[in-house]
């Protein structure tokens, strides 16, 4: 990765240019570098990845929309183009919704893609948010991170009685959420997956990484569900074995359907309190690799935040950071700071720039040479 100055976009019809002020990191931010998304994304490298964003509308694309400069807005950038690690980023009008005054901007960049996986799992599972569900028995496993605290509260609000996963450590923050049985994932009884009241599940809500399709089969009600966020090739192919056999206890892949209504329906449980972001970690800018590495660990509780605010001019802030002059030689300068698998340089232009991080290659691959 890179920290790099590059001129501001300019917003095409149908988009808006943020400021932006806060960037929450999801794990499809990373695993684009890392390039499991090959060969379909990112379109080449380098590219600025992050996707969920909350900012101030700068300028319009074009005039049919309901928005206008100065709006304080929270959105979802188009994933082939992400871009919201920088200062100024381009987001669609489509996926675009006003951000409450209630919700300060790191809160509220980490919604657009955590939440409405998490919502948009429960409803593939049959969930309504209408107060018509038949009480069920629903666990979600990864339960405090980014996706998964999410997952608990809007299953609670849901009415559904709640098993969750965790680490130790946090268990009392997903009991404090509203789930009601957690289960420690590094015991026994959490690593089987295993109901404190003995309850078969007839959802779950898969955020963690891989677990034995067996390991789910025997905890589920006759016709439960699996409802899995980060599908692989073998969850695939599970779940294709599952709908040739016409099992009755399936497994679902399930791929993130960006709606702007959906977006508007977690901002809305926020504003009202009934939704709330547990913030991990904030950072600056200038430190987004620290926090591109608590997210790549798996350690982080609930979101990673950057936040621009805590950046000034670019020119001033390269400098003081790292005690160098701008103009001369600060490319190792910025190199000690970075991934031992990236190199890092800093890129100017003569006006209208702003500071982003870039990833310039893929992670364990060679750097492109000469950008």
């Amino acid at each position: 990765m890179q920290h790099v100055v590059v001129q501001i976009p300019c917003p095409k019809e149908g988009e808006i240019l943020l400021k932006v002020e806060a960037t929450s990191i999801n794990p499809i931010d990373w695993k684009l570098q890392k390039g499991m998304m090959r060969p379909f994304l990112p379109p080449k490298f380098p590219f600025i990845p992050g996707v969920d964003v909350a900012g101030e509308i700068i300028e319009v694309g074009d005039e049919r929309t309901d928005f206008k400069q100065g709006d304080k807005v929270i959105a979802m950038l188009n994933l082939p183009k992400s871009g919201g690690l920088a200062e100024y980023a381009v987001a669609p009008v489509t996926l675009t919704v006003p951000r409450p005054s209630e919700l300060a901007p790191a809160e509220a960049s980490g919604l657009p893609t955590a939440a409405v996986i998490a919502l948009q799992a429960l409803k593939t599972a049959g969930v309504e948010f209408d107060g018509r569900n038949i009480s069920s028995n629903t666990l979600i496993t990864a339960a405090s991170g980014g996706v998964g605290h999410y997952a608990v509260q809007l299953a609670k609000l849901a009415g559904l009685h709640v098993t969750a996963t965790c680490g130790s450590r946090n268990m009392e923050l997903v009991k404090s959420l509203g789930a009601d049985e957690v289960l420690d994932y590094k015991k026994p009884a959490g690593a089987k997956l295993r109901s404190p009241s003995g309850k078969k599940y007839d959802t779950v809500i898969h955020c963690a990484t891989w677990i034995s399709w067996g390991t789910f089969e025997a905890n589920l009600s006759a016709e439960g569900k699996v409802i899995d966020i980060s599908p692989s090739f073998r969850s695939m192919f599970t779940s294709l074995c599952r709908r040739v056999m016409m099992s009755k206890k399936k497994l679902v892949t399930l791929l993130l359907e960006p709606k702007v209504e959906d977006i508007k329906f977690v901002v809305e449980l926020a504003k009202e309190g009934r939704l709330r972001t547990f913030v991990d970690s904030k950072y600056g800018l200038e430190k987004a690799e620290e926090a591109w590495a608590k997210s790549m660990s798996g350690r982080a509780t609930g979101k990673v935040v950057v936040e621009m605010s805590k950046s000034s001019d670019p020119d001033a802030r390269i400098s003081d950071y790292f005690d160098v002059a701008v103009g001369t030689d600060i490319e190792d300068a910025f190199a000690a700071m970075l991934f031992p698998t990236a190199v890092a340089s800093v890129r100017f232009f003569s006006n209208d720039n702003t500071c982003c991080i870039i990833a310039d290659h893929e992670i364990g691959k060679a750097p492109l040479v000469g950008n």
